[in-house]
């Protein structure tokens, strides 16, 4: 079986010598060539390049943004049966996509599951979510949750891991110093059998197409705890971010779910194959926990079954 270990060596938990028995113990299965990306965007045509040379399966060693960008290089022109099977070993400070299938979080323990996985031919086809051309596995944002995210790349960029405590602050500057709270900028529509449905004045929205949403640290953060790889996208919108709704959406995120709506601030929508998300003004946006930029006009629609993975 021929393989391809992509590894992102500016991961936050990725090392030179947990690169070495990552690299050791896959060589011992698979014919494997290894690639270190370079740059953003290098994933992509690494897996491209993957999918036109029918590798059987793409390793990826990092974070959620090079599995990513992996993705959207072996899905760029669809899927199709000559995909190969991805396989994702958590190297990065959330590791979403990894936890969410049920991987440890710990990349030499991924790394035993995953070959073991493989000796016993154990994979799964999981449905992803498309934001206008891009692929993302597990979740995208249009507010709050990408402006931190942002603030968290310039943190890196300037030497500063990117540890829970930093996020936490990251968050609370966001919040009180950053965010225009007085002013909701989004619409969300969603079409269905009748007339449109819209949500219009939100602050911020949150895509889910995996739960949890996200991590702090070891604590799940799930405003969509039904969200699943097995059915459409949840949505989780927020149209007050006055500090009472802000406490109880808060109390949502780390409970993962429950009955407050604090009077209509708080909308879910679950397992939706397509909707769209306007801005009166440009917002941020992030796809799979890394910064896209800014945008006025996104549209999202789930696509079942589009990859194999190992698990």
């Amino acid at each position: 079986m021929r393989g391809l270990l992509v590894v992102n060596p500016r991961a936050t938990t990725t090392s030179p010598r947990v690169v070495d028995v990552i690299v050791h113990a896959f060589s011992a299965e698979l014919d494997l060539d290894v690639t270190v990306t370079t740059h953003r965007g290098h994933g992509q045509l690494l897996g491209e390049r993957a999918r036109a040379a029918q590798v059987d399966v793409v390793v990826t060693l990092g974070g959620d943004g090079v599995v990513n960008e992996v993705t959207n290089g072996l899905l760029a022109e669809g899927p199709g049966p000559d995909v190969p099977m991805l396989a994702t070993v958590p190297g990065g400070s959330a590791n979403v996509f990894a936890r969410s299938l049920g991987l440890p979080n710990d990349p030499v323990e991924a790394t035993g599951l995953l070959l073991e996985s493989l000796r016993n031919g154990s994979s799964r086809t999981i449905g992803l979510g498309r934001a206008d051309e891009r692929w993302f596995l597990a979740n995208a944002g249009l507010g709050i949750d990408a402006e931190i995210i942002a603030a968290m790349e310039r943190h890196r960029a300037a030497g500063h891991a990117a540890t829970p405590l930093r996020y936490v602050t990251t968050t609370l500057h966001a919040y009180f110093r950053q965010t225009d709270r007085k002013h909701p900028a989004l619409t969300l529509t969603r079409f269905g059998p009748g007339a449109p449905e819209t949500i219009d004045h939100a602050f911020l929205a949150f895509v889910q197409n995996s739960a949890p949403w996200t991590y702090l640290g070891n604590l799940p953060i799930n405003p969509c705890p039904d969200a699943s790889f097995d059915t459409g996208l949840d949505v989780f919108a927020l149209r007050r971010l006055r500090i009472p709704t802000a406490l109880v959406a808060a109390t949502r995120l780390l409970r993962g779910g429950g009955t407050w709506d604090a009077r209509g601030a708080l909308v879910t929508w679950h397992d939706q194959a397509a909707f769209r998300v306007t801005a009166s003004r440009p917002v941020s946006f992030q796809i799979d926990g890394e910064g896209v930029g800014d945008v006025t006009e996104v549209a999202f629609t789930s696509i079942p079954e589009a990859l194999r993975v190992v698990c």
